[in-house]
């Protein structure tokens, strides 16, 4: 509700009746101010008349009056430059630090945009817009989804910053980290980022001329390994892990807790980890090479992978299957580069101020496909189609960060469907005001 209040002073839709603050001052808003999304004041810079005289400052806006003192603002000197306190409920005189006290008005939201908030809330068939989509312009919805695009890039951007400054800005492990996270695929994503971060890659690196060796320590590192010998090849790991564990002072991850229900075969973790091991053996710095490939085929054959001769033949350990190459499929490569390779080429153009590489991003998406999950399949049946990755990176973040936590007002589809009714309330607003003339 406070949202909605927030809404509806951005947007002007106060009462007829002429304004006052409790205290009897007229109010005329000349300037709602900049809304605030950090700490402090809801509205910034906000221009205000009381009785006549021009007043400039920042606007803060509660559900009840009271909350100005539950959130300690009377305390907080960032809160003295408030200039007017607006709320629903009048329960509370707010007051600055040194007690001086601060103009209030009292504000409600109009009942039928009240309703039509609540439509949007209540509405269970996801998205809760989904009747006004097919009547907005190509024009909105490609300028909201290219914004939404951008969003999704910030936010993974923050996602590699954090592991970097976990791998102590090591840009390689922190990409190492984040592929063997999107190499489980949704299900084992978790674990195998935990399992990830336990793979010394500078150890990796001093055996990555043996498969055989990056497979012991990957494997090993995995929990794995800890069952008795099935075969020679595993036996022959065991042996090899540990001597490695020895050599470098490792222990396998108590956390990882894989997943294999509802799995098929070629995606259980002991083949992703095979592909992964095939990966980092062949490719010395695996992410400067992706860093200087400047087209898509070049980039899936990078990563196309594949596994060493066991695993032609099994699915996990001791079980033989028909045998069959374990490469990754075309749709698993554009996956692993619109969630690895793209996001880092982003991040690394931001960090070295390279354009370039940030366009490169931004065109890789471009020329891929539209990923196909059940988020973008319900979007095309409202209407709003994906055209590429990017489109379809943008419809994922429109639903995690819009929809699922019902941020409908901040919304540019959500507030276009506010607008009827806003400019329904404009309309009455200029008729009464029309009438108030005539008489």
């Amino acid at each position: 509700m406070e949202q909605l209040l927030h809404y509806v002073w951005k947007h002007k839709l106060f009462a007829l009746q002429p304004l006052q603050t409790t205290d009897g001052q007229t109010v005329e808003i000349i300037d709602v101010g900049l809304p605030n999304i950090h700490a402090g004041p809801d509205f910034f810079n906000a221009k205000i008349k009381l009785n006549g005289v021009l007043w400039v400052g920042n606007v803060e806006i509660h559900l009840q009056a009271s909350d100005w003192f539950a959130h300690r603002h009377h305390l907080d000197p960032a809160y003295d430059s408030v200039i007017l306190h607006v709320a629903s409920r009048m329960d509370a005189s707010p007051v600055r630090t040194n007690g001086e006290p601060i103009p209030q008005m009292e504000l409600h939201c109009p009942p039928a945009l009240l309703a039509h908030y609540e439509q949007l809330l209540q509405e269970d068939r996801y998205p809760a817009c989904h009747e006004l989509i097919p009547s907005l312009s190509a024009f909105f919805l490609h300028s909201w989804l290219s914004a939404l695009q951008v969003e999704r890039f910030e936010s993974k951007t923050e996602q590699i910053h954090q592991r970097l400054k976990a791998c102590n800005s090591d840009w390689e492990n922190a990409f190492f980290i984040t592929l063997a996270r999107n190499f489980g695929f949704g299900v084992n994503s978790d674990t195998f980022e935990l399992w990830a971060k336990t793979v010394p890659l500078t150890a990796v690196n001093k055996h990555r001329d043996s498969l055989f060796q990056v497979e012991a320590l990957f494997f090993g590192q995995a929990g794995l390994l800890q069952e008795l010998p099935i075969d020679t090849y595993t036996e022959a790991l065991i042996k090899e892990y540990a001597y490695l564990s020895h050599k470098f002072g490792l222990t396998p991850s108590a956390d990882c807790h894989w997943r294999f229900l509802r799995l098929r075969p070629g995606n259980f973790p002991h083949i992703r980890i095979a592909q992964l091991a095939c990966l980092y053996h062949r490719s010395q710095g695996l992410l400067s090479q992706l860093m200087e490939t400047d087209n898509l085929k070049q980039v899936r054959e990078l990563l196309r992978g594949g596994t060493s001769e066991y695993w032609l033949t099994h699915y996990t350990f001791g079980e033989i299957s028909p045998a069959h190459p374990k490469t990754l499929s075309n749709n698993s490569i554009d996956l692993l580069i619109i969630n690895t390779v793209v996001p880092f080429l982003y991040a690394y153009g931001k960090h070295k101020a390279n354009e370039a590489l940030c366009q490169r991003a931004n065109r890789f998406l471009e020329e891929l496909k539209p990923e196909n999950n059940y988020i973008i399949r319900t979007w095309q049946e409202c209407g709003l189609k994906a055209n590429h990755a990017g489109d379809s990176q943008a419809l994922i973040q429109l639903k995690k960060n819009y929809c699922d936590p019902k941020k409908c007002l901040y919304c540019r589809i959500g507030y276009e469907y506010m607008k009827k009714v806003t400019r329904k309330q404009g309309d009455e607003v200029t008729r009464k005001q029309g009438d108030e003339v005539t008489r």
